[in-house]
């Protein structure tokens, strides 16, 4: 079993929802923590939650060289590293037909080339630590595809096929690295109410509709507190899961999606309908 006491743990996406969770479990678990993101209010609100101090770095995940700079603070800082949780993630809700390249781009940096770049930057530290763990959180959406979702679920999808690359590959070296890849369901994150917030900043038209379905995705989806699903992640970890699903409703979309493989586009269809009838 992987143990994360006394462990160097990194956290992306620290400053807020399963990030914050994960830093605080981690440390309350004995881990010695790092988190990063680009909140800097939300990271230090962070590190005042964890038993122990808590390394903190202003981190743009999207940033490739940026990250690799903050591979290297963590090294010099704790002396080693054992784990990295590539959690930072936004989301967005457009057609594919009203998208803009942007809006792949921004999507795309943080949810995929953040885990790369995460993935890529710490790989040799935790080869080196002779007992490593690569997280990466991909989603209920690495195996559903939804309507207006087409950025996250692609980021996502990407995430599943990246991680599950990498474990074939520590296996087939035999190098000392844990990789596991994790499915959140419906977790009460601010989630949906960033990415409503991100087309209103970016002065996208916002429609009833939008909001209808925000509004269903907070009460009726996003209901898991983020503590539960950080203690079911990191019980995950310790038990070496490679697929490590948050939820009822991961389980059971994961389930319909490998039995009936036809039917899950029309649960999804359905799904969407349902939202926008809600408010």
């Amino acid at each position: 079993m992987t143990q994360v006491r006394d462990k160097v743990a990194v956290v992306t996406g620290a400053g807020s929802g399963i990030g914050r969770a994960l830093a605080v479990e981690l440390s309350r678990r004995g881990a010695r923590v790092s988190g990063c993101d680009v909140d800097e209010v939300g990271l230090k609100e962070t590190a005042a939650l964890c038993a122990g101090d808590m390394h903190q770095a202003l981190v743009d995940v999207g940033d490739r060289e940026a990250v690799f700079a903050y591979a290297t603070e963590v090294e010099d800082h704790f002396g080693a590293v054992h784990q990295v949780y590539n959690n930072a993630g936004v989301a967005f809700s457009r057609t594919v037909l009203d998208s803009e390249w942007a809006d792949y781009e921004r999507v795309l940096s943080v949810n995929l080339y953040g885990v790369i770049h995460g993935t890529q930057a710490f790989l040799p530290r935790l080869i080196a630590s002779g007992d490593g763990h690569v997280v990466n959180i991909s989603s209920l959406n690495g195996y559903l595809a939804q309507p207006k979702m087409s950025h996250y679920c692609t980021s996502k999808f990407a995430v599943r096929g990246f991680t599950e690359t990498l474990r074939t590959e520590m296996a087939l070296e035999n190098l000392p690295v844990r990789v596991s890849v994790v499915h959140p369901g419906g977790i009460a994150t601010s989630i949906a109410d960033n990415s409503l917030a991100h087309a209103l900043a970016a002065g996208l038209p916002v429609t009833p509709e939008d909001e209808a379905r925000r509004d269903t995705y907070n009460k009726e989806m996003l209901r898991m507190a983020p503590q539960k699903a950080a203690q079911i992640i990191v019980d995950g970890v310790e038990r070496n899961r490679f697929r490590i699903r948050v939820g009822q409703d991961a389980v059971m979309v994961d389930r319909i999606v490998r039995l009936l493989p036809t039917a899950s586009g029309r649960l999804a269809t359905a799904l969407e309908r349902r939202m926008l009838k809600k408010r």
